[in-house]
């Protein structure tokens, strides 16, 4: 189907409830912004998505059929690979009400020029060319075939901004500098490229993950020639991970848990605590280190896929050096036992993490900040001169 036959249908009605949604949802506050939702159609960027079915396999859906599902603010799988690991996503329309939570918090004001990490089906730099004006968006993605799909979908609603190839990692340096750097998926740590792109005063807000899981959405400004810093937005977000290559992804692992040749404990700590506690467990990466699994076992062993039925007997959590801890779901006499093997006892370092989350008042993701220069990443509680600080392993 064409861009003219998918635009041709009644589509504003849904666009328009979406706003009107994301306004009551606190997420949407800019009128010009508002404007935007209302004027973009976003099934013209996913005119098909996938749903993961009961047995675990992806269907294909095509958007015209549920418009009212489309234009909600909802995450909408685009496109898959197949790996040895299982099936892959590599790239989704990310929620309009997270999209538009992110470039309200620029703060920018009309005529600055922007450049957007991660263009994906396209649907964001529309937003962005509808707010600031098609001359003012540049977007970078690793996947050619998916910049050459945004950039046709673009042009079937008269929107050109500058669509590359590439390296996000790297930005656009022939195009800089910047007055803000928005970045729509995962990163270890901040790109010293980023920095060096985007003007003094200018805003990098990007999703820092130095793990798995690990860290949320932070804005930064840059103070001087070679340094950013801000702090840790209020409200947890995730994003997939950038990948230099097209096609790639964080390279999978798998560690052997030999009960035979493990040490055994109790703890009263939550056995779902990385994914309950996401501040401690981003405070426990930070000794973790960045190569980190985790999951729950199924009773005959292995981990649990998502859409199994099988209820999980305890949850797990491993690291590339072999080590691995495992701690039963059900207590007994409110205790759960864990298992710990290999070079380093995990569930010590969740502990520890969880105690110093508790002694520093249970600080929310907005009490941390981060500051970044060329040469290191360094997260610190409350202040940039705080006594509590750790640095980011790259």
């Amino acid at each position: 189907m064409t861009i003219s036959n998918i635009t041709d249908i009644e589509w504003s009605p849904h666009a328009a409830r979406l706003a009107d949604e994301l306004v009551a949802a606190g997420k949407l506050t800019d009128p010009r912004l508002a404007k935007a939702v209302q004027g973009v159609a976003r099934h013209a960027f996913v005119p098909t998505y996938y749903q993961q079915t009961a047995d675990g396999s992806w269907a294909e859906r095509a958007s015209i059929d549920d418009l009212a599902a489309v234009y909600t603010n909802s995450a909408l799988i685009t496109a898959l690979a197949t790996t040895p690991a299982g099936t892959t996503v590599l790239s989704s329309s990310t929620q309009p009400g997270l999209m538009t939570r992110m470039i309200e918090a620029l703060h920018l004001a009309d005529g600055k020029r922007l450049l957007e990490i991660g263009t994906g089906t396209g649907y964001n730099a529309a937003l962005l060319v509808r707010r600031f004006g098609e001359r003012n968006v540049f977007s970078i993605d690793v996947e050619p075939d998916l910049v050459d799909l945004a950039r046709t979908r673009l042009a079937g609603l008269d929107m050109h901004p500058t669509l590359i190839a590439g390296d996000g990692a790297a930005g656009l340096p022939e195009h800089a500098p910047f007055d803000a750097i928005i970045a729509t998926c995962a990163v270890p740590a901040i790109s010293a490229a980023w920095i060096e792109q985007v003007r003094p005063g200018g805003v990098i807000l990007t999703d820092l993950k130095i793990a798995p899981g690990a860290g949320s959405l932070v804005r930064l400004t840059r103070t001087t020639d070679t340094t950013v810093q801000g702090r840790f937005d209020a409200t947890y977000a995730a994003f997939m991970d950038l990948r230099h290559i097209p096609g790639g992804s964080r390279p999978a692992f798998a560690v052997d848990r030999d009960h035979n040749r493990a040490d055994y404990g109790t703890t009263s700590l939550d056995p779902n605590t990385p994914w309950t506690n996401l501040l401690v467990w981003f405070l426990a990466s930070f000794e973790l280190g960045p190569d980190i699994a985790y999951g729950y076992t199924i009773p005959h062993g292995g981990a649990i896929p998502a859409y199994s039925t099988t209820a999980p007997t305890a949850s797990w959590i491993a690291t590339s050096d072999g080590s691995w801890a495992e701690i039963t779901l059900v207590q007994q006499n409110g205790l759960h036992s864990v298992a710990e093997g290999g070079p380093r006892r995990l569930w010590q370092m969740i502990e520890h993490a969880h105690r110093q989350w508790v002694e520093l008042g249970q600080p929310g993701w907005d009490r941390f900040g981060l500051t970044v220069t060329r040469d290191v990443n360094i997260v610190w509680l409350d202040h940039p001169d705080s006594k509590h600080k750790w640095p980011v392993l790259r």
